[in-house]
């Protein structure tokens, strides 16, 4: 009897797996596809029961491949919602999805996820052994669908969600890849023209016998610098850069001290304020519609805002809340909150419909970022030319300078 238990827990603890096959049919055409199982035995039989001669039998490779994205999981998330939606059983959604991912290192990750809520795990107690790809707002949003019985619905919500804040994040990045990419042009280009150029120009000179003008002195000057120590500029500027970044993702005070200043950036701050407001509101507003109790969802609303100084506040609110006073009140008091959603939020409450009140702020504030982006494209071409004509325009200018005297004086 013991033997007889200890070979059924044996028999559970094979771990299913994903298998390519090959083989052919009863017609003799070659068939292929791909089956779970516990090995390439398990296939073979299954196979020849149903009249297929196997001819080749692999494990599919799960290791390699690209890392995961928040893309992929925001697909995945869309599809198990599509699928659960439409009745299709969560392990069933699993096994398609997981077919169909490019990515292996995400087929592997769904593999483990399945086998775990295939053993009689919750899902989104599987969901939070991984906490790299699913954050804690993603797995209490699916721990309170399965509470409230209503998974498919919390999972497009969450789909929703994920959609909407990476579409945000693509409008800020589109917004300060052009002045970044024309910053590096600039760089790489002013860079050949002090090692290269500007030597070529110093040799014509001394040929000429004549005081040059003060402004091609000082161009000769930082070329002869750039030449003799362009190792230490280098290595300042990406040794530099290098241990900036990681300070900044390293230290509490220094986060806080650069999202304080990216705040108050000309144009750029207005615009990266109004990114923050909206993923705020939008997180915190699907976190309540699912049910989260509001200081639990406050929990993972600061991490989702992407700002320290939203982080510190929100950590303030949820103080406050947890002691008795309202959202809007405990907004106000961290002054960090525009009126209008101020406003909304205290509507919100009074009419017992925060989630979609705040939901209608996420909405307004994602719309403002889209018009603020539109508009900086176009503002900052013209600005980001002047600045370009300024500082090789100049370096032209100077080196050309003494060819206009020699002119003048024959």
């Amino acid at each position: 009897m013991a033997t007889a238990t200890a070979s059924a827990s044996g028999a559970k603890k094979v771990t299913e797996q994903i298998f390519e096959w090959e083989g052919r049919d009863k017609n003799g055409k070659i068939v292929r596809g791909e089956m779970r199982a516990g090995g390439e035995a398990v296939i073979n039989a299954t196979l020849r029961r149903q009249g297929i001669m196997v001819t080749k039998v692999r494990k599919r490779r799960t290791s390699g491949g690209r890392s995961i994205k928040q893309k992929d999981i925001a697909i995945f998330t869309r599809q198990l919602a599509t699928m659960m939606k439409a009745g299709v059983p969560l392990l069933q959604a699993f096994d398609i999805v997981a077919r169909g991912a490019a990515n292996p290192r995400l087929t592997k990750l769904l593999t483990d996820i399945r086998s775990d809520v295939e053993t009689g795990t919750s899902l989104s107690a599987a969901f939070r052994k991984h906490p790299l790809h699913f954050d804690a707002l993603y797995c209490n949003l699916v721990e309170a669908g399965e509470a409230g019985g209503i998974l498919e619905a919390l999972l497009d919500r969450l789909a929703i969600y994920q959609e909407k804040t990476m579409a945000l994040k693509s409008k800020i990045k589109s917004a300060l890849m052009y002045p970044i990419a024309v910053i590096v042009v600039a760089f790489v280009v002013l860079t050949v023209i002090m090692i290269f150029v500007i030597p070529a120009f110093k040799d014509v000179f001394k040929s000429f016998g004549a005081d040059l003008p003060a402004p091609t002195l000082v161009v000769i000057a930082l070329s002869e610098f750039f030449v003799s120590y362009w190792w230490a500029v280098f290595g300042l500027i990406f040794g530099g850069g290098y241990f900036f970044f990681e300070s900044w993702k390293r230290s509490e005070k220094m986060q806080m001290a650069m999202d304080r200043l990216l705040l108050r950036i000309p144009i750029f701050g207005d615009l990266i304020n109004k990114s923050v407001i909206a993923r705020w509101t939008r997180t915190l507003s699907t976190m309540f519609a699912a049910g989260v109790p509001l200081v639990e969802a406050l929990d993972s609303v600061g991490g989702a805002s992407g700002n320290a100084v939203y982080a510190q506040a929100t950590e303030q609110i949820q103080r406050d809340v947890s002691t008795g006073s309202s959202l809007t009140t405990s907004m106000t008091a961290t002054g960090v909150f525009p009126t209008m959603v101020l406003q909304m939020s205290a509507i919100g409450e009074e009419s017992g419909s925060l989630d979609h009140m705040l939901g209608k702020a996420a909405e307004f504030y994602e719309e403002e970022v889209d018009d603020m982006v539109k508009g900086l494209s176009s503002l900052m071409e013209p600005f980001i030319i002047v600045i370009l004509g300024v500082l090789i325009g100049g370096i032209v200018v100077s080196m050309y300078l003494p060819i206009f005297k020699l002119g003048a004086v024959v």
